[in-house]
This record gives C-alpha cells, sequence and structure tokens, in this order.
C-alpha cells in the first residue's frame, strides 16, 4: 500500500452530465472515494484543475491577455477546490486548503513544511491555485507539489481507464497499455501530461498512474497496487 500520494483530478471531471460548473453528484461520490481511502490511513494531498469553470490558454485565443487569463484559471481552481473541501468535510474528512496565492480568509498559503505536517497528522490536504505563476498548468502543480512533499506516487484520475495507444473514447479499437515507460510516451506522443510537468516527473523519479477515477473502488484498488490503470514508470 502506498503512504503518501498525490491524486490529480481535471476539473472537467466534475462536469458530470451538466455543460458547465459542478455536479453535486459528481462531488458526492468523488469524496466518498477520497475518505475510503483516507480511512485506509493514507496521506492524501490534491491538485484539481479549473476547466469546468474557465480556462486561460482557451481565453488566449479569442484575445485576452494569457496572463490575466491565467490568473483567472487559478481563481477557478480555488471554487473547485473550495468545493471539494467542503463535500469531504461534510463527510467527517479533516481537510487543508493551501493556495499559491495569498487569500487569507479562505486558505492558508501554501508553505511546505506545514503541508507535510498537515498529512502527517491524517488531514487531507488539498493545493489550489495552480503553482501560483501563468503559463504552467495545473498537471505541473500536481508534480512539482508531488515532488515537493515526497509523494510515493502521482495518481491521474480520468475518465478513461488508463493510457491508451490512441484515444480510447473516439477510437473503439484503442489498446490500454498495463504498464509503459516515460521515454516511450514521449515517442509516441501520448497525452498524459504536458511536457512540463512530465520532464519533472522524470527528471524526479516520480511514478504516475493513471486510472479511472469514476469507477467505484478504484482509488482504493490503486492504492493496494492491484492491477489498475496504466503505471507509467522510468527505468534507468
Amino acid at each position: 500500500m502506498y503512504k503518501r500520494v498525490l491524486l490529480k483530478l481535471s476539473g472537467e471531471a466534475l462536469l458530470g452530465e451538466q455543460g458547465h460548473g459542478i455536479d453535486g453528484k459528481v462531488l458526492e461520490t468523488y469524496a466518498e472515494e477520497i475518505k475510503k481511502v483516507h480511512e485506509a490511513g493514507v496521506e492524501i494531498a490534491i491538485v484539481i484543475g479549473g476547466g469546468n469553470i474557465f480556462r486561460g490558454m482557451k481565453a488566449a485565443t479569442f484575445g485576452m491577455d494569457r496572463v490575466q487569463g491565467d490568473y483567472m484559471g487559478m481563481l477557478a481552481t480555488m471554487i473547485n477546490s473550495m468545493a471539494l473541501q467542503d463535500a469531504l468535510e461534510r463527510k467527517g474528512v479533516a481537510t487543508r486548503l493551501q493556495s499559491a496565492i495569498r487569500m487569507e480568509q479562505i486558505a492558508e498559503p501554501f508553505i511546505r513544511r506545514r503541508a507535510v505536517r498537515h498529512l502527517e497528522k491524517g488531514r487531507v490536504v488539498i493545493f489550489g491555485a495552480g503553482t501560483g505563476n501563468p503559463y504552467f498548468t495545473t498537471d505541473t502543480a500536481g508534480s512539482l507539489r508531488a515532488i515537493e512533499i515526497e509523494a510515493d506516487v502521482i495518481l491521474k484520475g480520468t475518465r478513461v481507464d488508463g493510457v491508451f495507444d490512441k484515444d480510447p473514447e473516439r477510437n473503439d479499437d484503442a489498446v490500454k497499455f498495463d504498464s509503459i515507460t516515460g521515454d516511450e510516451i514521449l515517442s509516441r506522443r501520448l497525452s498524459v501530461m504536458d511536457l512540463t510537468a512530465f520532464t519533472l516527473c522524470r527528471d524526479n523519479k516520480t511514478p504516475i498512474i493513471v486510472f479511472n477515477m469514476n469507477k467505484s473502488g478504484n482509488f482504493l484498488k490503486v492504492i493496494n497496487k492491484e492491477a489498475v490503470g496504466t503505471l507509467v514508470r522510468w527505468d534507468q
């Protein structure tokens, strides 16, 4: 069983059947899955995107200043982080929300040592506002925070079962990998994380597991090192 993990969730996952915003049912489901893993004694940190509310990169395509758009996207991640925090605490899970942008009324500032201490005390720590810098994705924030807190693994919760040789939502003949090297992902140009996030993981030999967060029990199975999802490994 993994002892300390970083769970990376996409903002789009919170859409559920809606076209915009947060689906309460999805939020409750995720909170329940996280609670099961928390009760197993695992230290959990979470980074969640904001694409269900706002994407700075997309806004830049219709003329908005990229830096302005990225900061708006960081605020979107805080909305999702606060929603997840509320859902977890309503289930009795102690949490702390840390923000890369100072907003004392709703979150602690990100302080690495404090985050690690919260984890050691059994609190779920949610990292909001990305890295606090424009031009960096929440995938990069997830990789960075995982390395900073010395997580055993990054768990990327998606709506597909792992890494495939092509998009499984568009191709019925897509083949899933149970395990794959980072170099092979790069050579095949498979979409797992952006290159900056991926490079951080490669340089620090941080393993990544991509799995379907929408299947009940999958998160706990991954924690128990069952054959779920795809392991991205860094062979010497």
